[in-house]
């Protein structure tokens, strides 16, 4: 990612609000140990002259850590990136400069910590490094709110709708689904 930021990405870093989702990721960005894990996967990773050029390794795992921590398919990671300028910055993306790794190119990442048994290490030693800073990491979901419209309940002794109900609902019901959540030790 170079220094030179797009329109964007200036207007967002001047947004005021920090999210959850930004605090979530700052945090995982300043503990997770980046250079012991790239030098676990780099022996594997495919180097430039054998075919088409390899996308940076850490660009990479960071967004194979998004797809577990957000649970994101292939093609919902690759959309996330261009979405989400959370995950991208996390990802160490910039639209205008850099390449986004399309969902195949996920895939095939995904399947070479497989092939190579790596997927259990790299989560054994962020799991370690995470319990030695007593930080706790829990799969959950993101909060989004949906706003539903429903009738009211006709599971009474008269099997009937409230009295003054004619006009519709009068409430609506709150859906929330929780993505990711995590909390400090």
């Amino acid at each position: 990612m170079s220094e030179q930021r797009t329109f964007a990405s200036l207007a967002w870093q001047g947004k005021g609000k920090v999210t959850r989702r930004e605090r979530f990721l700052a945090e995982m960005d300043a503990v997770i140990p980046w250079a012991r894990l790239l030098a676990l996967i780099e022996p594997h990773y495919p180097q430039a002259g054998n075919g088409r050029q390899p996308l940076g390794l850490e660009k990479m795992l960071r967004i194979y850590f998004l797809q577990q921590w957000f649970n994101l398919s292939d093609p919902q990671a690759e959309d996330a990136i261009y979405d989400s300028e959370s995950m991208r910055r996390f990802a160490r993306v910039e639209l205008g400069d850099d390449v986004v790794p399309d969902e195949s190119t996920i895939l095939r990442f995904r399947h070479l910590l497989e092939q190579h048994r790596l997927t259990a290490t790299i989560f054994d030693a962020v799991r370690e490094l995470l319990e030695e800073r007593r930080l706790l990491v829990r799969a959950g979901t993101i909060v989004d709110a949906t706003i539903i419209a429903a009738p009211s309940s006709t599971k009474n002794a008269t099997a009937t709708r409230d009295p003054g109900d004619e006009a519709g609902p009068q409430w609506a019901q709150l859906v929330f689904r929780h993505e990711a959540a995590y909390r400090g030790g």
